[in-house]
C-alpha cells in the first residue's frame, strides 16, 4: 500500500511539475504578458484576421492597409444614440493622451450598419471624434465577415421605423498590431485614463 501512496505522490508531483513549466514558459514567450488583464477564449490568436472593407473615402482596403501600426478597433454605427459616440470619443481620448507620450495609435471605427453609413456618413462621424480616425464599410458580406473574425454581434432591430431602426450591438474595443495581430480588449466601462496606460505598455512592450 505504501508503494502505491509513494507511486501516486511521484505522479502528482511530476503532473504539477509539468503544468509549472508549460505555464512558466507560456508567460516567458508572450511580451505582453504584464501588459495583459484579460483572458480570450480560445486564445488571443483565435481573434481578428484578414478583411476588405472601404473606407470613408470609397476606396476599397484590407487589413493590411489599415493596421499600419499600434490600432483601436470598434464595430459600432453612427446612428447609434448613445453608446457608440460615447464609447469612440473615450477611445479617441486616450489616443491623444498617448500622443502626448509621443506613441502614435489608429483609431478605427468598423460600421455594422452599412445601409445607411456610407462613406460620407462616416467621415463626418470620425471627424468629429479624432482627425486621424478611420471609417469603414463595406458590403453586408464584407461587414458580416469582419466582425466574424472579431467575434463581434450585432443585430438589427426588426420592429419599429424602417428608416431609424436601432442595431444592438458588442461594445469591446480591440488592441491590434501589424505583426502579433489581436493582443487585448477593453469594455467600455474602462476609462481613456486607464486605456491610454494599458496600450503605452503594449506599445512599448511590442517595440
Amino acid at each position: 500500500m505504501r508503494i502505491f501512496s509513494l507511486l501516486a505522490i511521484a505522479v502528482v508531483t511530476a503532473l504539477l511539475a509539468t503544468l509549472w513549466y508549460l505555464t512558466a514558459n507560456r508567460g516567458a514567450d508572450d511580451v505582453f504578458a504584464q501588459c495583459r488583464a484579460s483572458n480570450v477564449a480560445g486564445g488571443a490568436g483565435s481573434i481578428g484576421g484578414p478583411f476588405t472593407l472601404v473606407d470613408e473615402t470609397g476606396k476599397t482596403v484590407t487589413d493590411k492597409d489599415v493596421i499600419t501600426g499600434p490600432t483601436l478597433v470598434y464595430f459600432g454605427y453612427t446612428f447609434c444614440p448613445d453608446v457608440c459616440p460615447l464609447d469612440n470619443s473615450r477611445n479617441a481620448e486616450a489616443v491623444v493622451l498617448l500622443e502626448e507620450q509621443g506613441k502614435i495609435v489608429k483609431p478605427v471605427f468598423i460600421s455594422i450598419d452599412p445601409a445607411r453609413d456610407t462613406p460620407e456618413a462616416l467621415a463626418e462621424f470620425t471627424d468629429v471624434m479624432h482627425p486621424r480616425m478611420l471609417g469603414l464599410t463595406g458590403t453586408p458580406e464584407q461587414v458580416k465577415a469582419a466582425s466574424k473574425a472579431y467575434h463581434t454581434y450585432f443585430k438589427k432591430e426588426e420592429d419599429g421605423d424602417p428608416e431609424y431602426y436601432l442595431v444592438d450591438h458588442s461594445t469591446q474595443t480591440y488592441l491590434v498590431f501589424p505583426e502579433q495581430g489581436f493582443v487585448e480588449f477593453f469594455r467600455r466601462d474602462e476609462s481613456a485614463e486607464d486605456m491610454a496606460k494599458r496600450v503605452s505598455c503594449f506599445v512599448d512592450a511590442a517595440s
